[in-house]
């Protein structure tokens, strides 16, 4: 099987537009070959320092990550509470506060990981 073919197969199931079969390339602005690249671009070393000095703050507040008798705290409904006014006033700082709720609900939580990728849960595109 050609490459463009199975990049519209995830695509499809992405909702994304389908690639050109017939020229292909064009769809690939600035491609990207290189694990290292991708690990550096596809981070935001700003947001990460936001999240850590927050989290620091934080263990103040709410306890360090694993303490013992670290009372428990809704963090699901604080997350969606936080979307919801980050939807109202597109302030990014509930973006960190998400974040950071989401990683100590990860660590801590009564949750488990298990990696998929079948569940077709995909970000929609805005057009």
């Amino acid at each position: 099987m050609n490459q463009p073919f199975l990049n519209n197969l995830w695509r499809w199931s992405c909702n994304l537009p389908e690639i050109d079969l017939e020229n292909p390339l064009k769809e690939f602005i600035n491609p990207i070959l290189n694990i290292e690249e991708l690990r550096l671009s596809e981070w935001s070393p700003k947001f990460e320092a936001l999240m850590r000095n927050r989290l620091v703050m934080g263990a103040f507040r709410y306890g360090v990550l694993h303490a013992p008798e670290k009372p428990q705290y809704n963090r699901i409904a604080s997350c969606i509470k936080r979307l919801q006014r980050y939807q109202e006033t597109g302030n990014k700082e509930y973006l960190v506060d998400i974040a950071n709720l989401c990683l100590m609900e990860f660590e801590e939580g009564d949750g488990y990981f298990e990696s998929i990728d079948n569940d077709n849960v995909h970000c929609e595109t805005i057009i």
